[in-house]
């Protein structure tokens, strides 16, 4: 039977008592983020030289901001480094038979391989629009339904065989079973109110939860070092979240649902922080490598579904609040200005430039300037979003 490294050395604790140590969550979270930090940090430097080798460089729109003009040709797809500092130190230190870390995995994997061709299309067939938005939608939107049904049954149940059980059941019922109050979506700051949401409710919410994060994380990615701090800190804040669902005594004590073998979870959130804290040292202004969809949606995917898990998705909506304002803000622009061409005969634009963050650029801030500020933004979005622990 294959185990992780932190499962290995746990066998060896008739012999070496000290070992005990790798049973506790926390301190394998720990050694997560350093692991993953320390591959980013080696790797990075070898990394960056194979994409710049191999001519991957980042392809600026002709309709871009001037500035941005100089970054024409900065290495992209390094969200690939992320994703091996991920993988690498989450497959070390987890618990391989934890259904939860399979999940995630297993979407991450899969939005970075859309991401993966929508770069692959920039940067080799020199098209700067990649991967067409109905293709790319089409892909994302298998990968998301497959999930939020994987899901649904997943956190109704205590083990991975019941999981399959329940699906079952489902089935044989003509698809009218009831999930478990687990299952419903709960409301931030209120202690008693939680809304079932069914199957069919807890997969459309599911879906909308992860798709939309990925793109919204990918819309933020405009500017240097603006997208990954933000997935640091909520992924951070939502390892949080997983510990205290995954413990029985602290889910009671502060009435939230608990979700066996959500605790594991932790492990990939300090695995995201410490490979995001390797790349932030290459990617900080001026980058020297970009992250690319490969890394944005990937990262995206794995936010919403984390929050899915640990039921948090409003939660996840006021800690993203700045990948939430990037979206809306690009949708809003497109819709307005359809609107206006449709009535009027010409587009009108409610921002000077959409993502949000160009809009400040065009209003006269630097780069750095609106990067820290939006990271600033989401520290104090993430100190809201924990706060709803105990205010409730």
């Amino acid at each position: 039977m294959l185990l992780s490294l932190a499962e290995w050395l746990q066998t060896l604790m008739p012999q070496w008592g000290f070992l005990r140590v790798f049973q506790y969550i926390t301190f394998r979270a720990v050694m997560a983020a350093l692991t993953a930090l320390l591959i980013g940090l080696i790797a990075g430097p070898t990394v960056i030289r194979h994409l710049t080798a191999l001519k991957i460089g980042q392809p600026v729109r002709a309709y871009a901001m001037q500035s941005h003009l100089v970054k024409s040709g900065t290495p992209t797809m390094g969200g690939v480094l992320v994703l091996i500092g991920i993988f690498s130190a989450t497959l070390l230190w987890a618990d391989w038979h934890n259904r939860f870390i399979w999940i995630v995995l297993i979407v991450t994997m899969a939005f970075g391989a859309i991401g993966w061709v929508d770069d692959w299309r920039k940067v080799v067939a020199k098209d700067p629009e990649g991967m067409r938005s109905r293709e790319k939608y089409l892909w994302q939107s298998g990968f998301g339904l497959l999930a939020a049904l994987a899901l649904a049954f997943a956190i109704s149940e205590n083990s991975n065989a019941r999981v399959f059980e329940l699906f079952m059941a489902w089935v044989r019922s003509g698809f009218t079973i009831d999930l478990p109050p687990t299952a419903d979506l709960l409301v931030p700051f209120v202690k008693t109110i939680s809304y079932p949401l069914g199957v069919l409710g807890f997969v459309v919410l599911t879906y909308l939860v992860i798709v939309g994060s990925s793109n919204a994380v990918n819309l933020t990615d405009g500017l240097d070092g603006l997208a990954i701090m933000p997935v640091i800190m909520v992924g951070s804040a939502l390892g949080v979240f997983a510990y205290v669902t995954g413990n029985a005594n602290f889910s009671k004590y502060l009435n939230l649902p608990t979700i066996t073998g959500a605790g594991e979870l932790l492990i990939f959130c300090a695995a995201m922080a410490g490979a995001g804290l390797a790349f932030l040292w290459f990617n900080t202004h001026p980058a020297q490598v970009f992250m690319g969809d490969v890394g944005a949606l990937a990262l995206g995917a794995a936010l919403g579904t984390i929050a899915v898990i640990v039921r948090q998705e409003i939660v996840l909506a006021v800690m993203g609040g700045i990948f939430v304002v990037e979206a809306l803000s690009v949708m809003l622009q497109v819709s307005y200005f359809k609107y206006t061409k449709r009535k009027f005969g010409q587009g009108r634009r409610l921002l000077q430039m959409a993502p949000l963050h160009h809009h400040f650029e065009k209003k006269g801030w630097a780069e750095t300037q609106v990067v820290v500020r939006f990271w600033i933004i989401t520290m104090l979005l993430c100190l809201v979003g924990l706060s709803t622990l105990k205010l409730r």
